[in-house]
């Protein structure tokens, strides 16, 4: 997430200059103006389309595992309810993005309150970390199934479950907290025009005339602490996982084992690979088109939820079925 904590490099702290401190026109603007994707404002109708698109599968999608979930008994397991914790999530992390930008695209709805500005920006941070979390303990949960079966069930329970859930939560709320709080305490005397769809995180406090190195510097830990650490589990989770597999007699016995990891791969990809590029196009901003930039940004915050019902989906035999009985229920 380059607006989010999760693309913060070092070249985002922005050096205090006097010209900034002998300003006298501090200002904190009652509203923002969003300009969506500067310089290809004639195509915006026709770039809501996929983004509109994409918006209704990851909704509609994420509410079907959700239902099916609830419905079939043989997925009230932990990894059923891990997936949805990662469905609620997708659900607000693009609800959070898509209506405004598509509000901009078709109403040139483009101002925003500065409160509703931050208040986009902590969401999509904060269930951003909640998502790279929740990616964890399913990572978790697949060690655990594989290298020691035998106790599954007794490690993890309901109530352990809500435990690690509520605790992701409380990570995604009390690490993202201080960015709005550091974004509205500083003076912005340059412009409230935001070259973006969205309240991305650097783009706000670029505006500010005064030294950000605070909320930078927080930024840059925060994004060790979460992304960092979630990538270093999830290696280590699979480390382990491989390890076990490999032990196995014989090859079906491998390959049945490692298919049951087959979605949370795929899932993890699905999320990951998008934020690698999104980092290196930050990394190199400076050689890349603005709208370039933009469209990146929206492009991989969007890709995870859209894809990661889908690939449960099919590649979920309960979920399937269940989803047909839906289907040919509703004909007959």
């Amino acid at each position: 997430m380059q607006e989010t904590l999760f693309c913060i490099s070092v070249g985002h702290l922005l050096p205090y200059s006097m010209s900034d401190s002998n300003s006298s026109d501090f200002t904190n603007p009652s509203t923002f103006i969003l300009l969506g994707i500067p310089g290809l404002e004639a195509a915006h109708i026709w770039i809501s389309l996929p983004f509109c698109t994409m918006y209704t599968i990851a909704i509609l999608g994420n509410f079907t595992i959700l239902f099916i979930v609830k419905m079939e008994p043989s997925l009230h397991v932990p990894m059923y309810y891990f997936l949805c914790m990662l469905a609620i999530t997708d659900l607000v992390l693009s609800t959070s993005i898509v209506p405004k930008m598509l509000s901009i695209f078709w109403f040139y709805s483009r101002e925003i309150n500065f409160s509703a500005c931050l208040t986009q920006m902590y969401f999509i941070l904060s269930f951003s970390a909640m998502q790279s979390g929740i990616l964890v303990a399913m990572a978790f949960d697949r060690y655990v199934a594989i290298c020691d079966p035998l106790r599954h069930s007794t490690i993890l329970t309901n109530p352990m479950v809500a435990k690690i859930g509520l605790a992701l939560v409380l990570r995604g709320i009390m690490l993202i907290l201080p960015h709005p709080f550091l974004a509205r305490r500083w003076p912005y005397c340059r412009t409230n025009i935001i070259s973006h769809t969205y309240c991305e995180h650097i783009a706000v406090v670029k505006l500010a005339c005064a030294d950000i190195s605070v909320s930078s510097y927080y930024s840059l830990s925060v994004a060790f602490l979460v992304t960092a650490l979630d990538v270093f589990f999830i290696a280590l989770s699979y480390t382990q996982i491989l390890r076990a597999i490999f032990r196995l007699p014989t090859k079906d016995a491998r390959l049945k084992t490692f298919g049951t990891c087959g979605s949370h791969l795929c899932v993890i990809l699905a999320s990951y690979i998008p934020h690698l590029f999104a980092a290196l196009t930050q990394r190199f901003e400076q050689n890349m088109a603005l709208h370039l930039r933009i469209l990146i940004s929206n492009v991989y915050l969007l890709v995870p939820p859209t894809l990661n019902p889908i690939i449960y989906g099919v590649r979920t035999q309960q979920i399937r079925v269940r989803l047909l009985q839906l289907f040919t229920h509703k004909r007959t």
